[in-house]
């Protein structure tokens, strides 16, 4: 599908000048799909948990954008990513999230291959009774590997294969963040959930950056989490976000609190921090408790936010992590109606973009200048390669 060519020279001006994304970047198929590759494929972007596979074995099959992955842990307890492939004709391997025992065999001709992604089994590929061809070379024939890292228990991909490793391309915020690069342990069942919102992923993360939103749709945070006691967080081309001042610890009728993260300064007695590693991931930070949000686009007008809540150790007291699940359910869900609206927002055609507070909406438009930098590199590389490929056609 062609994409909308659309003019981001305004998006890129400072902010007191600069205009936000036009409305195509919301709405239209062919910007999507452009997007598609220049933010999410190109870049390191969540695809899942490590905690979605955490035995040796366990496999689950995912759709990112339209492509068929397989997420396994390998027989080393490594995490791996795959096309969810076969490498004869094409077939889907894994259906169903499950235990694969053995080897992950194709239903269609049981061409098999071990969870290292090595092909391992051609029943009959010679011939009746001949499971060898000179034809087939097995160790050219493993399955796709989608380059992966895990960080924060977040599985972050790059489709492409082009980004700068994970530890360099992101290592501003590995830095920010290094005394939480500890063992994180998932709450289980209740602290992960999603939440289907009809909106364009980008206008997730544009929420999530800033805290000029607090006092009307979080009225119960923002009465002692006030507007005045956060701050930006703000790294051009990386990653954008606030910070507040002010954490105070859940506690249960008896007083209990989640023990905190092994080590960290004192800095984190009262304070915590939301950022969004471009393109699609939400995390904070707190002393007791971590979470990860990764926005999974269903197209131009629709995401899921896939949330997961992780502790300083295995296990915590049940009614509290309840609590707390609960509280940050309610925060999140307040945002729908903010996301949504302004999707809707996006289809009034003479709508200009926006412009942003100078004060208040620089973490906001540090992520339009990066989706902005990002598109227009991949158009510019697009119309470097046109003249070599008419040549090559000719």
């Amino acid at each position: 599908m062609t994409a909308h060519v659309t003019d981001l020279s305004s998006v890129r001006r400072p902010i007191d000048q600069a205009n936000g994304l036009p409305n195509a970047h919301y709405i239209d198929p062919g910007v999507f799909d452009e997007e598609k590759q220049a933010l999410l494929f190109d870049q390191w972007a969540g695809l899942a948990v490590a905690a979605d596979v955490p035995d040796a074995g366990d496999a689950v099959p995912l759709t990112f954008l339209g492509m068929p992955l397989l997420l396994v842990r390998d027989r080393n307890g490594q995490v791996r990513v795959f096309q969810n492939t076969c490498r004869h004709r094409g077939m889907i391997l894994v259906e169903e999230p499950r235990k694969i025992e053995g080897a992950i065999r194709c239903p269609y001709h049981s061409w098999c291959y071990s969870t290292e992604g090595k092909l391992v089994s051609t029943p009959h590929v010679g011939g009746p009774g001949q499971n060898t061809h000179p034809a087939i070379d097995r160790a050219l024939l493993g399955l796709v590997e989608i380059r992966s890292h895990v960080w924060l228990d977040v599985i972050w991909i790059n489709v492409s294969g082009t980004a700068a490793p994970f530890e360099v391309a992101n290592a501003r915020l590995l830095d920010r963040w290094r005394e939480f690069d500890q063992p994180l342990y998932h709450g289980g069942t209740d602290s992960r959930f999603q939440i289907e919102v009809a909106c364009n992923w980008k206008l997730a993360v544009e929420n999530y950056c800033e805290s000029y939103h607090l006092p009307w749709v979080h009225p119960g945070l923002n009465s002692y989490s006030r507007l005045e006691d956060h701050y930006h967080i703000e790294e051009p081309g990386l990653f954008s976000g606030q910070g507040t001042l002010v954490y105070r610890q859940l506690k249960d009728y008896e007083g209990r609190t989640f023990p905190d993260f092994a080590g960290i300064s004192g800095t984190w007695d009262t304070a915590a921090e939301y950022v969004t590693a471009f393109p699609n991931v939400l995390l904070g930070v707190h002393r007791d408790h971590a979470f990860a949000i990764i926005l999974v686009p269903q197209g131009p007008e629709r995401t899921v936010e896939h949330v997961h809540i992780y502790y300083a150790t295995p296990t915590q007291p049940e009614d509290l992590r309840a609590k707390n699940s609960q509280q940050w359910k309610t925060v999140f869900k307040e945002d729908v109606f903010v996301v949504e609206g302004m999707q809707r927002g996006r289809h009034g055609v003479a709508f200009d973009g926006g412009r942003f507070s100078p004060a208040m909406d620089g973490p906001t438009h540090l992520f339009h200048d990066w989706v902005a930098e990002k598109v227009s590199a991949r158009r510019a590389a697009g119309q470097a390669a046109a003249p070599f490929a008419a040549q090559a056609a000719e």
